[in-house]
């Protein structure tokens, strides 16, 4: 039924405790799980503004290195677990880019936290996934604090 499942993470407790229910998706025939982080471009502009040019390169790219090093601990887990895994650090708005790898990845469920470390911005412009619920085109399964 789900056999491609997308797995957006931003890290958080949150985020960590939806992992434990893509695992219990394998016993209905999961067979892989694109892991997702999102560097979000709106923080990486406001750096940049006060950085010069090498300097903002060089901590971007030490921001992506860092979030793969992070992804591959899921990925580790995962596979522990019996899955298919594909990495993947994309840079951009959240939403946007889930539902962008959503499509091109033709994935069949989406699970995702509830609330991730930015609830403050969440209160002003909504959560993530709440947008992620109305925009996707296949089942969200939202995991709760």
């Amino acid at each position: 039924m789900f056999e491609k499942i997308l797995y957006p993470t931003d890290f958080s407790d949150v985020a960590v405790k939806a992992m434990g229910y893509v695992k219990r998706l394998k016993a209905s025939g999961a067979k892989e799980v694109i892991v997702l982080h999102v560097i979000d471009e709106r923080g990486i502009d406001a750096v940049h503004r006060f950085l010069g040019e090498s300097e903002f390169d060089k901590l971007k790219k030490n921001k992506i290195e860092e979030t793969k090093s992070l992804l591959k601990g899921a990925e580790k887990k995962l596979t522990a677990a019996g899955f298919k895994v594909k990495l993947r650090v994309e840079t951009g708005i959240p939403v946007r880019e889930i539902l962008r790898v959503e499509e091109e990845e033709k994935v069949s469920v989406i699970v995702i936290g509830s609330h991730g470390w930015s609830n403050l911005q969440e209160i002003f412009l909504g959560s993530v996934s709440e947008k992620v619920i109305r925009k996707s085109k296949n089942p969200v399964f939202v995991i709760k604090r």
